[in-house]
């Protein structure tokens, strides 16, 4: 048994993307290496309709994988495949972009006006960049929740844990994704891949995140009351927290618990180019991309091997 240790913590920068979402941007368009397989993960949580009510309209992606989590609020979503569907509070959708599709994203808040979720990107390998696209919409009720003797409880988005397997599967990454929430005041050690890149993001109260070579901690910034707070020892709301290769995460709560994000992935290692919602591994790739994306050849209409698409199906916002 080997601890993980905390190698950095970074927190989310407020940004804003497609039609004028106002969101928080955890890490993205940065090293891709740092993340691999994972390219990005956003913060979309608002109370506020002002600030997400235009959503994110029409626009490609092309080489990657989006998964949209959904907290509070809906989501409605509609692509160039013909899939329709609306995410409530818990739901998860997987989106394989594969050679290339179109799609939309509408967020709708819940009574109170509340917006909240994620939005995190995977890559694909070279050999999958042009595969055929995928859809799969996971209703919140189909996503276990496992909840051990001292309270903690883990939401199993997909891959396996504590013997329990997500509903979402066949994404190329091989992810595991949780959704996780200490009690207060526990120290609790969770099993990941002793390989893959992990990461964890707290988004409610704090804890800390121990390991061997740093028994006193990591000093962090925590939001509390609309204040930010010099909080020795605690890793607090919207903070990334990274760590380096073993086989179990150590978090201790602090007193008003924590939950977080905790994700993991096989790295691909292989080389990225990089320009808004396409990710594919050169550059002559991506220009050919962009060309399809202009004369209106990047959509293969399901079913034929004819490319369709047209100047109405332009993007408008590059998520």
């Amino acid at each position: 048994m080997s601890f993980r240790p905390v190698t950095k913590t970074v927190k989310a920068q407020p940004t804003m993307e497609g039609a004028g979402v106002h969101l928080h941007r955890a890490f993205g368009f940065g090293d891709p290496d740092e993340s691999d397989p994972f390219l990005l993960l956003d913060d979309f949580r608002n109370d506020s309709p002002a600030l997400y009510k235009r959503g994110f309209p029409w626009h490609p992606h092309r080489g990657i994988e989006t998964i949209t989590y959904v907290l509070e609020g809906t989501v409605e979503h509609s692509d160039s495949l013909g899939n329709k569907g609306k995410l409530g509070p818990g739901s998860v959708q997987w989106m394989t972009a594969g050679r290339g599709i179109l799609h939309q994203e509408m967020p709708q808040g819940n009574a109170k006006g509340q917006m909240h979720g994620f939005q995190l990107w995977a890559n694909l390998p070279a050999s999958l960049k042009m595969t055929k696209p995928r859809y799969q919409d996971v209703q919140g009720s189909d996503i276990e929740t496992v909840v051990d003797d001292d309270g903690t409880s883990v939401r199993v988005i997909t891959g396996k844990f504590w013997g329990k397997r997500g509903p979402v599967d066949g994404i190329a990454a091989d992810p595991l994704y949780l959704d996780v929430s200490v009690p207060p005041n526990t120290r609790k050690v969770l099993p990941v891949d002793t390989y893959a890149n992990t990461f964890a993001y707290v988004f409610a109260g704090g804890g800390l995140f121990r390991d061997a070579s740093h028994p006193e901690g990591v000093l962090v910034e925590k939001e509390f009351d609309g204040k930010e707070l010099n909080l020795r020892d605690l890793t607090g709301n919207r903070t990334l927290v990274r760590f380096g290769t073993g086989n179990e995460i150590v978090v201790n709560s602090g007193p008003e618990g924590i939950r977080f994000l905790l994700v993991s992935g096989q790295p691909i290692r292989e080389p990225v180019a990089w320009h808004g919602p396409i990710v594919m591994n050169t550059r002559a790739e991506l220009e050919k991309a962009f060309r399809e994306l202009n004369n209106g050849t990047f959509i293969r209409q399901p079913g034929s091997d004819q490319r369709g698409g047209g100047r109405n199906d332009r993007p408008r916002g590059r998520r």
